[in-house]
């Protein structure tokens, strides 16, 4: 159960695997309407992200969030192959081992989905989940289903890269930004509180960041509705540096350990 929280809070802040049938990005042939195109500069291709968890003291799993080029088009716009995968450590294994993987196949210019692929095992526990977005028609299936859904909606690991190209220049303490997501066969409105600027320090070094309380629901596994905060680089980037949350039992810390091909210089304080 926590080593699956770890995980959940790498990927959402955050192809060993075929896609089944059913969810065959090919499928969708009609005619792009109303598409929208965002100007961002805050990832790219080639970029990749890796997070150490930590359950109490010990060191539990990694996260690892890849951005890759595709080779797939619909109706002539490009898109980007995004992946997460999580795991736990072989030292954790033998209290809960993970193996998941999250992949979005994302509008370029819109920054939205058009295919998720979701594979997940925790604990023996295992999840298969395949979604078409059809975005022009604002509906997604799961190859049984239909669903009705908000114009530009994201799904789990999409929405991570959507926040990224928000501005929080102007933003003020207390303001909360809202991205309706697709989980799990329903429209979850995920939302974040900003609270303000702060330098931080982990392992590898120093950083000026972002503050935001991601708005949780509380009881199950959070006590406070302010038991998950999240610091983001203060820069283009806009990426998660730490991630510290508080659960009914324990508490659970991620932290960055590595960076590559960023496009834009990080917000580390240099010594």
């Amino acid at each position: 159960m926590y080593a699956g929280t770890i995980v959940t809070i790498a990927l959402a802040v955050m192809s060993a695997f075929s896609p089944s049938e059913n969810a065959n990005i090919e499928q969708i042939s009609e005619k792009d309407v109303d598409l929208r195109s965002i100007n961002y500069k805050s990832f790219a291709a080639g970029e990749k992200l890796t997070y150490r968890l930590h359950y109490g003291a010990i060191d539990a799993g990694e996260a690892i969030l890849r951005v890759e080029k595709s080779s797939k088009k619909v109706r002539d716009r490009e898109l980007l192959h995004v992946i997460g995968e999580g795991r736990s450590i072989s030292a954790f294994d033998w209290f809960f081992k993970v193996r998941d993987r999250y992949e979005s196949y994302i509008d370029k210019d819109g920054v939205f989905p058009w295919l998720f692929i979701r594979r997940i095992d925790e604990g023996g526990f295992k999840l298969s989940q395949d979604y078409t977005f059809y975005q022009h028609k604002k509906k997604v299936t799961n190859g049984k289903e239909t669903y009705n859904v908000p114009e530009n909606v994201q799904d789990m690991i999409s929405a991570f890269y959507y926040a990224r190209t928000i501005d929080f220049s102007k933003a003020k303490p207390g303001d909360i930004f809202t991205i309706n997501t697709f989980v799990d066969n329903e429209i979850f409105p995920m939302k974040i509180k900003y609270a303000g600027k702060e330098t931080i320090k982990i392992r590898n070094g120093k950083y000026k960041c972002m503050k935001f309380y991601p708005v949780i629901q509380t009881g199950r596994i959070f006590k406070h509705e302010e038991d998950l905060s999240v610091w983001i680089s203060d820069d283009g980037n806009k990426i998660p540096i730490l991630a510290k949350a508080k659960i009914l039992v324990g508490s659970i810390k991620m932290e960055l350990t590595d960076y590559e091909n960023l496009a834009n210089p990080i917000s580390k304080v240099e010594k």
